[in-house]
């Protein structure tokens, strides 16, 4: 006997209908939609907030709460079902909304960011500090800003730092010369947090 050839599943599920959504308050919208068609099965839909996936649940959902998110901040949502072979739909109709609320950057901040320098091998390297912001999940990526512009990012994998984040980094050679450097995070929504405070730190100083 033979074994029949494997079926390819090479359609893809109908576009999500009737999406819309709603604030659940300062953090979170809760969006809704219709239940999309496949020849199949659909297996999940997945929610991206521009083009980056942020949230992902079951195919006999029609409605996802997106946490993580910032207040006083409009943010544009879509839609995709994902069938078991992989196959996604097109993207539902753009759902756009504001969270409400104003975001003045501190409640995203770093904070207690502590600056001081060491020096190794001829040169001279930055020792930071701080706490990293009270999200609804770990912070795993930071840039760091010198004299007012990006100088390095950092980016953890899975074990993200909540208590204290440190970092060195090179900044010269030259001692006596003073720096000015602030932290900021990137949030769970994808967007960078408010700024730490400033710090002044001269190489070859301490802190």
């Amino acid at each position: 006997a033979t074994t029949p050839a494997a079926v390819t599943d090479a359609s893809a599920p109908t576009r999500p209908e009737g999406a819309e959504g709603r604030a659940a308050g300062p953090r979170a919208v809760q969006l809704t939609w219709s239940a999309a068609k496949d020849d199949r099965k659909v297996v999940s839909y997945d929610v991206y907030q521009g083009g980056t996936k942020v949230h992902s649940v079951g195919g006999a959902q029609t409605a996802a709460v997106v946490t993580g998110l910032r207040p006083g901040t409009r943010y544009t949502f879509t839609v995709r079902a994902r069938d078991a072979a992989d196959n996604l739909s097109p993207a539902s109709a753009a759902v756009r909304l504001s969270t409400p609320g104003s975001d003045n950057g501190r409640a995203s901040a770093p904070t207690g960011l502590r600056a001081a320098s060491h020096l190794a091998d001829g040169a001279y390297y930055l020792d930071l500090t701080w706490v990293p912001p009270r999200t609804d999940g770990p912070v795993a990526e930071y840039q760091i800003h010198l004299d007012g512009r990006p100088a390095t990012s950092l980016v953890y994998g899975a074990e993200a730092p909540r208590d204290l984040a440190e970092y060195s980094f090179y900044a010269g050679r030259e001692a006596g010369v003073t720096h000015r450097v602030r932290v900021r995070a990137r949030l769970a929504d994808g967007t960078w947090g408010g700024f730490s405070e400033e710090r002044k730190v001269t190489l070859g100083a301490g802190g």
